[in-house]
């Protein structure tokens, strides 16, 4: 195996634990609040600025609308949000969230700040480490 193969894999491999550690970093936070950590990415993007279309929820998130739909309509049946036709759009679906998930909008909040500490990186770190993956995972367009 060639080095650049070897390179590649390890790099596959670092990416799969990190994602792996970080959903179950989540875990004792998101549990008692009835959120799995895709259900918590939808209802932090939804705290930012709701209400969203599907696709634009799908788009920031970089889900399609397979796994997306599901995601919101678990979140509807456990009272965390709202599906409602767009009146200037029929087609469009827009998503908002419910009073109960406004209710435990701190809760939401801190969860970022517990990560943060349990990443033992400082501030530059995590930024770079946020600006790599973002690079990463959303390629720029030369």
């Amino acid at each position: 195996m060639s080095k650049s193969h070897s390179v590649g894999m390890q790099l596959s491999f670092a990416l799969y634990g990190a994602a792996n550690r970080m959903a179950r970093m989540h875990k004792p936070f998101l549990e008692p609040l009835g959120l799995t950590f895709p259900q918590y990415l939808v209802v932090l993007e939804l705290l930012n600025g709701s209400p969203l279309s599907v696709g634009t929820l799908g788009t920031r998130l970089d889900m399609d609308t397979g796994t997306i739909t599901p995601l919101i309509k678990r979140l509807e049946a456990a009272g965390f949000v709202t599906r409602t036709r767009d009146p200037d759009d029929e087609r469009r679906v827009l998503v908002d969230l419910t009073p109960r998930a406004e209710s435990i909008r701190d809760e939401i909040w801190s969860i970022g700040q517990k990560i943060k500490s349990a990443c033992k990186l400082d501030e530059q770190g995590l930024i770079d480490l946020r600006d790599t993956l973002s690079d990463l995972s959303r390629p720029r367009q030369d």
